[in-house]
C-alpha cells in the first residue's frame, strides 16, 4: 500500500460487536478494516504526529501570557478564532460528552474489543453525570436535609461543586472538575435542578419527595436536551444536517431502548471539540481582587499551587468561579469566541496536568492520547468511512503534511485527524464536514430518538417553559434560570452552605 502502511483484517472479535449493549461500546461500521495495524512503527508515527511542537500544535506564543493570547491574534496565527461560536460552546460540548460516554478500562494503543469494554455513562442524554444513580443509590450527591435537591458548594464567593476536605469534587462524573468552566457548568445544572424542585413543590404541595424529584429531573433533563438539539448541535454540524438527520438516520440506527455508544463517535468524531479550545480564557470580570481573572486553560506552573495560576479544577479560592458573560452572549459585549474546528490545537493541550486525565497516566499530550485510542478501538480510516457513507473523500493533497510521517496516513488517515481536516477544508472550520458532522448528528439525535424517556419520544411537541417565552430557550436562559447570569450576580452576592 502507499507509504508502506499495512491494512489488517478485522479481528475475529469484531463480528461479535454487531450485537450491542447499552453498558459497553460498539461500532457503527463493524465491517470496515482498521486504518492501520497496532505496530511499533504505527504507534511511533502517531506519537510523532501528536507531540508538542508537532504537526497538530498551533504553536501559540504562550510566553506572551493569557491576556495577550486573547487580545492579540498575531500570537496565534495558526489558531484563528471561530466567528460562529462563543467560547462556551467548547465546554457545553465537553459537558455533553461526559454525559454519554466514559471509558475507564481500555488501554491506550492496545487493541480492545469495544463489546467487552464498559461505558460507565448511560448512552442517553439523561444527565446521569449530574444525578448519578439517584438519591437512594448516590446519596453523597444529594442535600441531606432535602434529598430531592442536589448538594451545592461554594468557592468562597459564588457557587462551586461540593467538595471533600482535599478539594476533590463530590459529583457524578469526576471529569467535570477538570477545569473551572466545567465545574461551573456542573454547578449551574445543580442550581437549575434545585430551583426546579422549588417550582414543582409550589405547583403541587401534596407531591411526595419521589414525585418532586422525578418531575424536577424530567424538566431539567428535557430543557438540557432541548439545548443540545436546538442550540449546540446546529453549531457543531449546521442546521441543515440536523434537519436531515431528524428526518432519517442512515448509519446509527438503534431501536428505542437499544442505544449504545459507538467508538467512531467516542474515540474520534466527537473529539473535534479539542480543536475549539483556546489557550487562555478570562474566567470572570472582577473575581481577582476586583480585576478580571485571566488564566491559561492549563499551565505547568500551576502544579501544586493551592490557587493555581491556570484554570485547572480541584482547587478552591475566591476567584475560582465563572463569569458566564465571557462564554455566552448576554448582549453586553463581553463574550469571546472559541477556536475554529481545524487541524491545529492550542499549545497547552500538549501538556495536560495529570489531574485532568481521568486515568492519571502518560502521555500528557491530548492529541497523542486521542490518536493512540484509534489503535485501542481499531478505528477505520477517514477515507474508508467516507466511502462507506457515499461522501467524496478528501484529496491526498489535503493531507499532504502527513507524508512526512512515512506511515501512509495521507491515504489512510486516523478518523479524528481526518474529521478535523475535513472541517477545515470543507466548512472553513466553522462546523464539521460531511463525515464528522453526519456521525455526530446521527449519534446525538439517535440517543434522543432511542430513549423512551427523552422528550422527542415521550412528548415530541414539548417546548421549554423556563425561558422568556414558551418554546424560546437558549443557554443564556438556562444560566439565568439557574441564577448564575451576570444580572443575578450583580443584584446580590449569594451565599451557599
Amino acid at each position: 500500500m502507499p507509504g508502506g502502511i499495512t491494512f489488517a483484517a478485522p479481528p475475529a472479535a469484531r463480528s461479535e460487536t454487531v450485537e450491542t449493549s447499552p453498558t459497553t461500546f460498539g461500532r457503527i461500521f463493524p465491517h470496515l478494516p482498521p486504518f492501520a495495524q497496532a505496530t511499533d512503527r504505527v504507534k511511533a508515527a502517531l506519537i510523532e504526529m501528536g507531540r508538542p511542537g508537532g504537526l497538530l500544535d498551533a504553536n501559540d506564543q504562550l510566553s506572551a501570557g493569557p491576556v495577550l493570547l486573547i487580545t492579540d491574534p498575531s500570537l496565534s496565527l495558526n489558531n484563528p478564532n471561530n466567528p460562529a461560536h462563543t467560547a462556551g460552546t467548547t465546554f457545553a460540548g465537553q459537558f455533553i460528552d461526559h454525559d454519554v460516554t466514559f471509558d475507564r478500562g481500555s488501554r491506550l494503543g492496545v487493541p480492545t474489543n469495544p463489546g467487552g469494554a464498559t461505558n460507565t455513562r448511560t448512552p442517553s442524554l439523561d444527565l446521569d453525570s449530574v444525578y448519578g444513580a439517584g438519591p437512594n443509590d448516590s446519596p453523597q450527591l444529594y442535600d441531606p436535609v432535602d434529598r430531592a435537591k442536589l448538594r451545592i458548594g461554594s468557592s468562597g464567593i459564588f457557587e462551586d461543586v461540593p467538595r471533600h476536605t482535599d478539594n476533590s469534587a463530590i459529583i457524578g462524573d469526576p471529569r467535570n472538575d477538570e477545569h473551572i468552566m466545567l465545574a461551573g457548568l456542573h454547578a449551574a445544572f445543580i442550581l437549575f435542578h434545585n430551583k426546579t424542585v422549588d417550582r414543582v413543590r409550589a405547583d403541587d404541595r401534596r407531591a411526595t419527595f419521589r414525585q418532586v424529584f422525578r418531575e424536577a429531573r424530567r424538566l431539567t433533563t428535557w430543557h438540557y436536551q432541548w439545548l443540545v438539539l436546538n442550540e449546540f448541535l446546529p453549531l457543531f454540524v449546521g442546521q441543515s444536517v440536523v434537519d436531515d438527520v431528524l428526518r432519517r438516520r442512515r448509519f446509527y440506527r438503534p431501536e428505542i431502548g437499544e442505544a449504545f455508544m459507538p467508538v467512531e463517535f467516542q474515540g474520534a468524531c466527537y473529539r473535534f471539540g479539542h480543536s475549539m479550545v483556546r489557550p487562555s480564557y478570562r474566567a470572570n470580570l472582577k473575581g481577582d481582587n476586583g480585576n478580571p481573572f485571566f488564566g491559561m486553560i492549563f499551565d505547568p506552573a500551576g502544579e501544586g499551587q493551592a490557587d493555581p495560576v491556570d484554570l485547572r479544577g480541584g482547587a478552591v479560592a475566591a476567584r475560582r468561579f465563572v463569569g458566564w458573560q465571557t462564554f455566552f452572549d448576554f448582549g453586553d459585549g463581553n463574550v469571546k469566541p472559541n477556536k475554529l474546528i481545524d487541524s491545529k490545537l492550542s499549545t497547552p493541550l500538549f501538556n495536560l496536568p495529570l489531574g485532568a486525565i481521568a486515568s492519571h497516566d502518560q502521555p500528557q499530550s491530548l492529541p497523542q492520547r486521542t490518536l493512540l485510542r484509534h489503535l485501542t478501538w481499531s478505528l477505520p480510516s477517514g477515507q474508508t468511512v467516507a466511502a462507506r457513507m457515499g461522501v467524496t473523500p478528501l484529496a491526498s493533497t489535503d493531507l499532504d503534511d502527513l507524508r512526512q510521517l512515512n506511515a501512509g496516513f495521507e491515504t489512510s488517515t486516523p478518523l479524528w485527524s481526518y474529521v478535523l481536516k475535513e472541517a477545515e477544508v470543507m466548512a472553513g472550520g466553522r462546523t464539521l464536514g460531511p463525515v464528522g458532522g453526519r456521525i455526530v448528528a446521527e449519534v446525538l439525535i439517535g440517543l434522543l430518538q432511542s430513549d423512551p424517556d427523552a422528550y422527542l419520544v415521550a412528548q415530541p411537541r414539548w417546548q421549554p417553559t423556563f425561558g422568556p417565552s414558551r418554546g424560546s430557550f437558549r443557554m443564556i436562559d438556562f444560566l439565568t434560570y439557574a441564577g448564575v447570569d451576570p444580572a443575578s450576580r450583580h443584584a446580590a452576592q449569594p451565599t451557599f452552605a
